[in-house]
């Protein structure tokens, strides 16, 4: 998940598509162990909502 951004601009297209999916997956999982209580680190899911807004920005521009 902890990929920096000129990792993130070296993909190719498919590659961005397939960490947009992962992210997205691993955003439903942290929302269910935020709801659940079992969630310690809760600037995680931040982390993750940004993650993905970084890689919808980058699918957009090209």
């Amino acid at each position: 998940m902890a990929r920096s951004i000129s990792d993130l601009r070296d993909m190719d297209l498919a590659s961005l598509v397939a960490e947009l999916r992962a992210s997205k997956q691993e955003a439903l999982n942290l929302r269910f162990r935020n709801a659940t209580g079992q969630l310690d680190k809760h600037d995680e899911l931040r982390k993750v909502r940004r993650q993905i807004a970084r890689i919808n920005t980058l699918i957009r521009q090209r």
